[in-house]
């Protein structure tokens, strides 16, 4: 096994770990609180982000191992689930397989008790089943395939949410300009065939950035908001600025893998899983590097909490009420607990 999969099976089981404990047997606490004059806010669990955040610092996995960027991907479907999305709805779901399509999840709540045992054995024993489950999907936009890091899908909608996520922790004036540009193009690509789907761009950033190339945080900061604000790009971007402990850095590979345009669209093939003791697992969150969120410099409309209300207030806006019940009952929930 090469060693980046090595280190994306590890990361997977500490990911997963993490999020349990966050939510203890599915039950996730109601993201959406009032402030004192009323209005609504969307609160993530930045404490969740921040032992996210650790794994691949402990792991010290390089960015084409996938690890950095995949600690975003756990926690924006975390947060989803927090505000109401189903755990087979929300890709990547907190279990393998992480795509699991929604009508497949439908037939095993059919399935007697012993039926629906023997199909989810199958399911989890296999790496992927093509077709079926896979680690990450693909979606056509108006001219290539784009792999899309967070999902909420299904065949009778088509997509209603698509987040693209990236992290770059080092060789920022080098990085910077192409990861903008790979945006800028597969806002509008993913736009133009899907123009009704949430459409978001969550950036990871080390903060030396600011200390160390200032100008280019600027410029960076200045294009995240723009990107945000135009009619055919996102309708949300969010920007989460990690700061590390002393001594903590990231393996420098430079950038991060190319994704195939090429490809065709649907679920792709995952590595083979492999079972990590628990001990080790807890170990391992015990000796998980400290990250800090600068959201004191963090630009308002990057926010993570504003990125987020405005993923969920644009897929339940854009769909009927009998639709996302659980999503709607938490968001309203916020209004009916400080009323009382």
């Amino acid at each position: 096994m090469a060693t980046e999969m090595s280190a994306k099976v590890k990361a997977w089981a500490i990911f997963d770990r993490i999020v349990d404990r966050a939510a203890p047997k599915g039950e996730h606490t109601n993201p959406w609180v009032r402030d004192s004059q009323g209005r609504r806010h969307f609160e993530p669990d930045y404490d969740t982000l921040c032992l996210l955040l650790g794994v691949p610092l402990y792991l010290k996995a390089n960015t084409q191992s996938g690890v950095p960027a995949l600690a975003l991907d756990v926690w924006l479907s975390y947060e989803l689930r927090r505000a109401g999305f189903g755990t087979d709805q929300t890709w990547p779901r907190p279990t393998h397989p992480r795509v699991l399509p929604s009508s497949v999840a439908s037939l095993l709540d059919q399935l007697t008790t012993k039926e629906a045992g023997q199909v989810k054995a199958k399911l989890e024993r296999k790496s992927a089943i093509k077709g079926v489950t896979a680690s990450s999907a693909s979606i056509l936009g108006k001219n290539y395939t784009k792999q899309v890091d967070v999902i909420i899908t299904d065949w009778s909608t088509g997509p209603e949410l698509l987040i693209s996520t990236k992290r770059m922790d080092s060789s920022f004036g080098k990085n910077a300009p192409n990861r903008i540009e790979e945006s800028y193009g597969d806002a509008k690509n993913l736009r133009l065939r899907h123009p009704l789907a949430a459409l978001g761009f969550m950036f990871g950033l080390n903060s030396v950035i600011l200390h160390e190339e200032p100008a280019t945080a600027e410029w960076l900061f200045d294009l995240l908001t723009k990107l945000g604000r135009e009619d055919d790009a996102y309708h949300s971007t969010g920007l989460v600025l990690m700061e590390y402990g002393d001594g903590v850095t990231l393996p420098d590979d430079g950038e991060a893998p190319a994704v195939e345009a090429l490809a065709e669209p649907g679920l792709e093939d995952e590595e083979d899983a492999a079972p990590v003791a628990n001990d080790d697992v807890d170990q391992a969150i015990a000796g998980l590097p400290k990250v800090r969120l600068r959201l004191d410099v963090t630009p308002e409309e990057l926010m993570p909490s504003r990125f987020l209300a405005a993923m969920v207030d644009r897929v339940l806006g854009i769909t009927p009420v009998t639709m996302h019940r659980e999503a709607r009952k938490r968001r309203t929930g916020a209004l009916e607990s400080t009323r009382a």
